[in-house]
């Protein structure tokens, strides 16, 4: 079976920073893209950024130039480093891998648990 563990959420106040970590384990082959969303109370989930396994990254605009995304494939980890922080980035913050279990399948995408992420004074 293959997890995706989320870690480094917290309590921050404004401006300040948190790395989020993103971890995968068990049997499979490959991991393809990996990314992160967040979902706000009362709002939908939203797309923050996501990196391939080469290191192609995208970001939502409002992400960009505040948060960087990262990967170590050896490790089959993804990071999120998040500067500058905002009350409105509160949210959970959930990773998911589009894992092959194996060479002859194609990826299914697994999501993590999640981790709060709270901006406030």
């Amino acid at each position: 079976q293959v997890q995706l563990v989320e870690s480094g959420g917290g309590l921050v106040q404004p401006g300040g920073s948190l790395r989020l970590s993103c971890e995968a384990s068990g049997q499979f082959f490959s991991v393809n893209v990996m990314g992160w969303y967040r979902q706000a109370p009362g709002k939908e989930r939203e797309l923050v950024a996501d990196i391939t396994s080469g290191g192609m990254t995208n970001y939502a605009d409002s992400m960009k130039g505040r948060f960087t995304i990262s990967r170590d494939n050896q490790n089959n980890t993804m990071y999120l480093q998040m500067n500058s922080l905002k009350p409105e980035d509160t949210a959970v913050y959930y990773c998911h891998g589009d894992v092959r279990r194996y060479s002859w399948i194609g990826a299914m995408r697994v999501w993590g648990k999640g981790t709060q992420v709270t901006v406030s004074s």
